[in-house]
């Protein structure tokens, strides 16, 4: 099958210099060395019925109106064995969702299909056994899938009265708003028959994550672990810090003093008081699923896992990631 060809300026000059010399539509295919039906789509699409013009083919006219129609016409953005490799890198290793490649990489620039594309693509290497699918065949394993997570400890006898505690209904409005730097939420996330944990801090304005290995859920260790990793900052920079009624953050006054920064509970058992750090933890159960011995898990790739999550685009930050955002909040405080 020939391939259609684009007629040229030159081209159109000539169809309309043979038009006024009286040749048909197959002598003018035949003297510029074209089929017929180019010239007869040539002529449909580019022979005006009203105006001055009207009923005249005029090759300057002809060609303005195929370049406006090239510019108009959507481009499709073909889905390349290098960016279909660069996805499965961003899902696999990142774990990106499709809506985040997409929109992060057009943010960037880069040429990419739409999320659906990618959707599309995916189930399709799922249930074919092409080879050309074969190297993408489980990549649908990385797609997230959504559910509540089961709260933990959700045992009234295992909860016990922590000294100082002030419930969140009296934090500060400011807050709420997620206006400022410094404000932020600490919980646990537990590894396969909770015996082992990770300690994980998010800043609520920012998404900004901390996570730390524990050897146990001892308060001793905790208190320690947020100590070493939060009076890195300055003195002024960490304002509050929400816990939930673990007895795990029974020290939750000795991290206060160090900080000076004030600590406020969650209500019992109510896991969206403290929304951001438990949407982050979310993200984190991609890395490490529920069954996850986290014993067995290395410092480094804990330290891999948090710098993932902190240049991972956020939607709602229209794909910017923490770190971005957190620098672009420092600069408005600078200026």
């Amino acid at each position: 099958m020939k391939k259609y060809k684009q007629l040229c300026l030159e081209q159109r000059y000539q169809i309309q210099s043979l038009l006024d010399v009286g040749l048909s539509q197959t002598q003018i295919a035949d003297y510029i060395g074209v089929n017929k039906s180019t010239i007869s789509r040539e002529l449909k699409r580019n022979i005006p019925k009203r105006g001055r013009t009207a009923g005249r083919y005029i090759g300057e006219h002809a060609q303005s109106k195929a370049n406006e129609r090239h510019l108009k016409k959507a481009k499709q953005i073909l889905l390349t064995e290098e960016l279909k490799s660069r996805i499965k890198g961003l899902m696999a290793y990142e774990k990106w969702s499709p809506e985040l490649i997409s929109k992060r990489l057009s943010k960037e620039s880069e040429e990419c299909v739409s999320h659906e594309t990618i959707y599309k693509w995916i189930w399709l290497a799922k249930h074919s056994n092409h080879r050309d699918h074969l190297d993408y065949k489980r990549l649908y394993k990385h797609l997230r899938h959504t559910g509540r997570r089961q709260k933990r400890n959700n045992i009234k006898d295992r909860r016990g009265a922590i000294e100082g505690r002030v419930g969140m209904d009296k934090r500060p409005k400011i807050v709420e708003g997620r206006s400022r730097i410094g404000d932020i939420e600490v919980d646990l996330m537990m590894g396969s028959n909770h015996k082992s944990a990770l300690l994980v801090m998010t800043a609520r304005t920012t998404l900004i994550t901390m996570i730390e290995k524990l050897k146990s859920k001892n308060a001793d260790e905790v208190y320690e672990k947020m100590n070493r990793r939060l009076t890195n900052f300055s003195a002024s920079w960490i304002k509050t810090i929400t816990f939930d009624n673990g007895k795990e953050f029974a020290y939750h006054h000795k991290i206060a003093k160090d900080l000076n920064a004030k600590t406020y509970f969650t209500r019992p058992y109510t896991s969206q008081d403290k929304g951001t750090v438990e949407n982050r933890i979310g993200v984190i159960r991609r890395f490490f699923p529920k069954k996850t011995d986290l014993r067995k898990v290395s410092i480094n790739r804990i330290k891999e896992v948090e710098r993932l999550l902190n240049y991972r685009p956020i939607k709602k930050f229209n794909y910017n990631n923490p770190i971005e955002v957190l620098n672009n909040k420092i600069v408005a405080l600078m200026g």
